[in-house]
Parts: structure tokens; sequence; C-alpha cells
């Protein structure tokens, strides 16, 4: 019933630059709506009322908060076009009311997790695409970037001769790059895996149909390793569950825009201390520096 309705105000949506996902939601969640609709057989737009909405946003499909937050948002914008288009007198949809969402507990991993997981992947790295999940997972683990960020990085991103990275802090091209420095053992490793990558390939990481590797990929490739180290953590909470080393001291050199940072990694596969100089240019300041 509600179907030409749908993609008049999907159309609509577009020509008002609605972002790609917001359109995907608004489709998603609206077919949702439909399918609710025909099943309580309501012959008219009109005859659509509060309780019928209430009903499709607790109750069908039993819901999750999130999911619930999708329609009533989904439902205040498609209800408001429709009172736009005077299809409606009221908008029903209106005192509609959001979930409240509970607040998520990061989960961490814990220094000896994330050393076995480290191992791992250290042992594994006898060929590119070993090399290519070493690297990522030390993206992760030394730097705690998403997993978004991290597959969206280029190799022309990278600096191994300053030993630093410019990356997209959520992976959307869109936004303005930010730079980190780079720890000089991940250099090390890093070098490894670009001399053996095609010159003239663009992302930093392929899958192995050559495209660029997709966050959903890496969280299972981190998922199935953890599995079978018998390591319990949820996939949603790995950009933020390894542990950071924290740096032992930072001296500032005289005369120059410069710092030297030391840092205790005890989670490398060798159980030593080893200090790493970065050195930071003027484009640092001292929000960049973890701690």
């Amino acid at each position: 019933m509600l179907h030409c309705n749908i993609s008049t105000f999907l159309q609509y949506c577009k020509n008002s630059n609605f972002s790609t996902r917001s359109l995907e939601t608004l489709e998603f969640r609206l077919n949702e709506f439909n399918t609710f609709i025909q099943k309580q057989a309501i012959p008219a737009i009109d005859q659509i009322n509060y309780t019928h909405l209430i009903q499709f946003v607790a109750d069908y499909g039993t819901p999750s908060p999130s999911v619930k937050k999708a329609r009533v948002w989904s439902l205040h914008q498609f209800f408001h076009y429709l009172k736009l288009q005077q299809l409606i007198p009221n908008n029903i949809a209106a005192p509609l009311p959001y979930p409240k969402i509970e607040k998520k507990i990061a989960q961490f991993l814990t220094n000896d997790e994330f050393k076995r997981i480290l191992n791992y992947f250290f042992q594994h790295a006898t060929d590119g695409q070993g090399l290519r999940n070493l690297v990522m997972i030390m993206l992760m683990g030394f730097l705690g970037l998403r997993t978004s960020a991290i597959v969206a990085i280029n190799i022309r991103d990278v600096d191994l001769v300053e030993s630093r990275l410019w990356f997209h802090e959520k992976g959307y091209w869109g936004q303005t790059k930010k730079v980190i420095p780079l720890p000089q053992v991940l250099c090390q490793v890093m070098a490894r895996y670009i001399d053996q990558l095609d010159k003239h390939q663009e992302p930093l990481f392929i899958s192995k149909r050559k495209k660029r590797y997709s966050p959903r990929s890496l969280q299972f490739l981190f998922k199935n390793v953890a599995e079978q180290l018998g390591i319990e953590k949820k996939k949603n909470c790995i950009p933020i569950c390894f542990v950071i080393p924290r740096p032992r001291r930072s001296i500032r050199s005289q005369g120059c825009k410069s710092r030297s940072v030391y840092w205790d990694i005890n989670v490398w596969p060798t159980p030593i201390t080893m200090p790493i100089s970065i050195r930071i240019f003027t484009p640092f300041t001292c929000k960049n520096i973890p701690t």
C-alpha cells in the first residue's frame, strides 16, 4: 500500500541531499513498516493511527533499542513528508519518543591476550597476506586506529622516512586527514610489507580479489583468531580493545621543534623492553601523542 509513497519520499530525500547511509536506513525501515501495515490489512494511509506506529516500533520482530531508534527516526521523516504533501491531515508520528539506549561498556584486551594475538600473526607473517594481517593488527594495537580508518589508508599516506602516517579518523574520505607518528618497529614491518606490493596499487591493504580490504573482513579476521586462541571479545569493540603502550619519558631537544618519545613495548613476541625514538616535527602537537 505504501510502496509508491515510499519511493517518492526516498527520491525527495535524495534531492534534499540526505546521506547515502540515511537513505539506506530509510528504505530498509520503511519497507519493514510497509510489510507490517500489509499484515494489519489497513486499506488506506489515513487509517493508520498512533497505536499502529507504537506496535511497529516496539513489538514488530523483537527489535533492539538501536533498531527502535532507527524506526522512530524513519517514521518521523516519512510522516512529516506525507503531511507536507497533504496526504494525511496530521503528523501522527511526531509524538513518538526515541528509546533510551544504555551506554555500552568497552571491553579491553589484557597485555597477555594482546601478546598471544600478536604472536599468532607474527608466526603467520610468512607471505604477503600474513604480513598484511600483521601490519593491520599492529596498527590497531599500537595506535588504536578504527577498522574503517585502517582499511581507508593508501600507500601514499605512509611516510617511512619521517615515521608518520596520515589517516581519516573514522575512515570517511570527506574528512580532513590527521597525522600520527609511527613506532620504528611498526615502520620496519610496514617497509617489508610495502616492498612486496604492486607499485601501481592505491590501497595499502587489498583482499585476494585485488579490492580494498573491508572493515567487516578485518573484524572477522580478528574474531576468528581470537576464537582460535580462546579469547572471548565482542567484535564491535575491536577498535578500542587493544592495549596501547604508554610513553616512558619525553625529551625536547634544544633549538629544534622535535620531540623524542620512548615507548615501553612489552607486547612484542620477544619479551623485551625496547626504546623507540619517534621524531615529531612541526605538524605534530602534544595532543597527537597518545598518553
